[in-house]
């Protein structure tokens, strides 16, 4: 992207669990109002040799994550992981407030992070964008900045909960409504806000309630410019997290796929529901 991972792939930074991690999953579970099944996978594309994306998988955790560096070379690369990194093993919580303002504290670390090394570099720019989604009882937020997308299967629907901080986002609003157009945007895409763009950066967030099998993607535009909101719906429908993932990836990598691809899928499963008595498995 620009501002103007399945393992077989690439072996691109896709962050599973810290060390440590297990050590109270056990306690931390018995006492969620819901349980997590999620898969990731990230390719570099048909274009280019470097994937600047990275992304964050830690179901245990509550946590999921998805930057698209910016930079040039291996600074859009270093941008991404920093910030995927920043967010790692945040304190599962039942409070989502106080979760998310840990969160947008982390970020707002590397967004001083990632000025000051594009000063120690002397280039003008390393950033990133981020999307991020926490879960905490039985509500979860979407934090995001630049035009990584969280998107929502819910009761055979799917919708966009964030909106894309971009140029071509803010002349839709003010002169198109009503279009599905994720197939016929312009490649050079410039986004408005990011990490490591401004001083301080600007998180919009969105809360929502949690429905037991609400399904979750979290994407780079790299996929979202690919594959059609249509086909990201059906990709979901099945519920199945993996294979959901390569679906759109594969998708994606299809058409054109001049940029990187990045998705991390995950399902929510009330554990409370009169219908199951514990988690289904992994998948």
């Amino acid at each position: 992207m620009s501002i103007e991972p399945e393992d077989r792939d690439n072996g691109k930074l896709k962050i599973k669990d810290l060390p440590g991690s297990k050590s109270n999953i056990n306690d931390l579970q018995a006492t969620r109002s819901f349980g997590w099944t999620s898969a990731s996978r990230s390719h570099p594309g048909r274009v280019r040799e470097v994937n600047e994306d990275a992304c964050l998988d830690q179901p245990e955790h509550e946590l999921w994550a998805v930057a698209d560096g910016m930079g040039g070379h291996t600074l859009g690369e270093f941008a991404s992981g920093l910030a995927v990194h920043r967010l790692m093993g945040l304190p599962v919580a039942k409070n989502l407030v106080q979760r998310v303002k840990a969160a947008r504290d982390r970020l707002q670390e590397a967004n001083r992070d990632l000025r000051a090394e594009a000063v120690r570099r002397k280039t003008p720019l390393i950033g990133t964008t981020i999307a991020a989604l926490l879960a905490a009882g039985r509500r979860c937020a979407c934090l995001w900045a630049g035009d990584s997308r969280i998107y929502l299967y819910r009761a055979g629907r799917v919708r966009l909960l964030t909106r894309d901080h971009s140029h071509l986002e803010a002349a839709r609003s003010r002169h198109v409504g009503g279009l599905d157009d994720t197939l016929i945007r312009p490649r050079a895409n410039l986004v408005t806000r990011a990490l490591g763009c401004e001083d301080t950066v600007e998180l919009d967030e969105v809360a929502i309630e949690l429905l037991d099998d609400d399904i979750f993607l979290l994407c780079s535009d790299g996929l979202s410019n690919e594959v059609s909101e249509l086909s990201i719906e059906q990709a979901l429908m099945p519920g199945i997290c993996a294979r959901a993932c390569g679906t759109l990836v594969d998708m994606a990598l299809e058409r054109d796929a001049r940029d990187n691809i990045t998705a991390v899928v995950v399902r929510a499963e009330d554990l409370s529901s009169p219908d199951r008595t514990e988690p289904r498995a992994a998948s």
